[in-house]
């Protein structure tokens, strides 16, 4: 079984997630990126669009609209100008 990758999303207004899960999908400006625990490091910019939490079985799904995204040996971090739970 795989490990678990520490996330946090963080918009200007607050932090909307942080804690271990599955993994994450999300829209960089390049193409769309998924990641695992022991992802190689990276950081991309943001474009609009959801993002996707993977957590035993369940998906919760952020709006995002610009921001960066940083993958390192620690996990994942969004730091999204503007983010919410979709509904």
């Amino acid at each position: 079984m795989a490990g678990k990758l520490n996330f946090s999303l963080v918009s200007p207004e607050r932090e909307l997630f942080n804690g271990l899960v599955d993994q994450v999908d999300a829209p960089g400006s390049e193409g769309d990126f998924g990641v695992l625990a022991g992802h190689a490091p990276f950081m991309t910019a943001l474009k609009e669009g959801p993002v996707r939490v993977y957590n035993g079985g369940a998906v919760t799904t952020y709006d995002v609209r610009g921001g960066f995204a940083d993958v390192t040996p620690e996990g994942l971090t969004i730091l999204a100008e503007h983010a919410v739970e979709a509904i």
